[in-house]
């Protein structure tokens, strides 16, 4: 299958590990030119130069309300252009619901709400300019059964989910698509040391493929979706 991102300009958000690592390999390898970012510039060096495909790699903070204003300059500096976005955070530490407090709760949309809105904010422009988008938040299967522990996550998430619905139906008729891909555990190197490796796990790669299939161009009339890569470990039905 042709997935029309031969060319193609994206932007990924937190790719020097794990996920993120994976979706910037997968649309590498269909010949998008991506834009890579992370704190760890080392990592990111690293990982980029490992990718198949013409890429830019840029030491950033994604959590600096800066940071994606920047990125975006320099995807078109670079590139001239800018069609996908993924959009990548780590999660918060874990949390039970009546343990949080108010800068605990502060931190945790500033990571994971406010810091893909701000990404797709900036990421806009060009895709209008392009007539041409595809917009990817990678959340976390907490957005459809929350996870008792991790009650920070379930807020921020959620949070997003009900923004990123929103939006999508707004995006829609300019040829922009926004959908959310929301993992379960895959076998990262995070989750090795949190110790998750326990009933179904899923390949990084492989969730990276999915990704870029929601960011292809047969994936034109699937916009406003939180799609669970999760080895069917979530129950609810919605």
């Amino acid at each position: 299958m042709d997935l029309g991102l031969q060319g193609r300009v994206a932007l990924v958000t937190a790719s020097s590990k794990g996920l993120g690592r994976a979706t910037a390999r997968a649309l590498s390898e269909e010949g998008a030119k991506v834009v890579m970012c992370a704190r760890d510039e080392a990592a990111l060096t690293a990982a980029a130069e490992a990718m198949p495909g013409e890429t830019l790699a840029i030491p950033a903070d994604v959590t600096d309300p800066a940071a994606p204003g920047r990125l975006v300059d320099a995807a078109l500096d670079r590139f001239g252009a800018l069609h996908v976005l993924v959009a990548n955070a780590g999660g918060p530490p874990p949390a039970r619901p009546l343990e949080v407090d108010d800068d605990m709760l502060l931190a945790a949309l500033q990571a994971n709400l406010l810091t893909s809105i701000r990404l797709v904010r900036a990421a806009l422009p060009p895709m209008r300019a392009a007539g041409w988008g595809r917009i990817c938040l990678i959340t976390s299967k907490s957005v459809k059964e929350p996870i008792p522990t991790l009650a920070l996550s379930n807020t921020a998430r959620t949070g997003l989910w009900a923004w990123a619905k929103t939006a999508a139906a707004d995006l829609f008729e300019e040829h922009i698509t926004l959908n959310l891909a929301c993992p379960g555990t895959h076998d990262t190197e995070r989750a090795r040391q949190a110790g998750q490796l326990s009933g179904p796990v899923g390949d990084p790669a492989d969730f990276g493929k999915v990704v870029c299939f929601l960011c292809s161009d047969p994936a034109r009339f699937v916009s406003g979706t939180a799609l669970l890569v999760d080895g069917a470990t979530t129950r609810g039905l919605l």
